[in-house]
C-alpha cells in the first residue's frame, strides 16, 4: 500500500508540476528514432522508448538529437493493455549519460500503450504516450516526422 501511495504521489507531483502552456501526452507525435525504439517529441525533448517484456529503456535528447544528461531525473511509466482496467507502474532510474531504465513483471503486446512522465532536475515535467508495437506487424515503430507533444492537462 505504501508503494502504491508513493507512486500516486509521484504522478500527482509530476502532473501538478507541468505548466499549462507546455505539451501533452495526448498529442504525442513521432520523430526519428536513433536506437530502434519509438521516439516522440515532448516539450524541448525527444524521448525514445525501447520496450521489451520486463524492461523499459528511455533515451532523452534535445531536438537536435544531442544527449540530455539524466542524472537526478524522476520518471515513471504507466503500462496499459487495451481495455484492461489495471495499469502497471514502472519507475525509471538514470542508467547512463542520457538514459533511464525500468524493469518489472510486464509484457509488451500489440495493444500496449505506455505513458511516460519525465522531470529532469530544475526543469518542467513532460509526458508522452507511446505505442511501442505496430498493431499490424508487432514490430517496433520508428517515426520520421518531427512534431511536438503537449504536457498532461490538469
Amino acid at each position: 500500500m505504501k508503494h502504491l501511495l508513493g507512486n500516486l504521489a509521484l504522478c500527482a507531483t509530476l502532473l501538478v508540476a507541468v505548466p499549462v502552456g507546455a505539451h501533452s501526452a495526448k498529442h504525442s507525435d513521432t520523430v526519428k528514432a536513433l536506437h530502434g525504439g519509438q521516439s516522440l517529441s515532448a516539450g524541448p525533448y525527444h524521448l525514445e522508448l525501447i520496450a521489451k517484456d520486463g524492461e523499459l529503456l528511455l533515451y532523452v535528447t534535445d531536438h537536435s538529437d544531442k544527449a540530455i544528461p539524466t542524472d537526478g531525473a524522476k520518471a515513471k511509466a504507466t503500462i496499459q493493455h487495451g481495455y484492461e482496467k489495471t495499469n502497471i507502474q514502472v519507475e525509471l532510474e538514470p542508467s547512463g549519460e542520457n538514459t533511464l531504465k525500468g524493469t518489472g513483471a510486464f509484457t509488451i503486446n500489440p495493444d500496449t500503450g505506455i505513458i511516460v512522465f519525465l522531470r529532469l532536475p530544475e526543469q518542467e515535467a513532460y509526458a508522452a504516450r507511446f505505442t511501442p508495437r505496430d498493431r499490424k506487424s508487432g514490430a517496433a515503430q520508428t517515426g520520421e516526422r518531427h512534431q511536438h507533444t503537449h504536457s498532461p492537462k490538469h
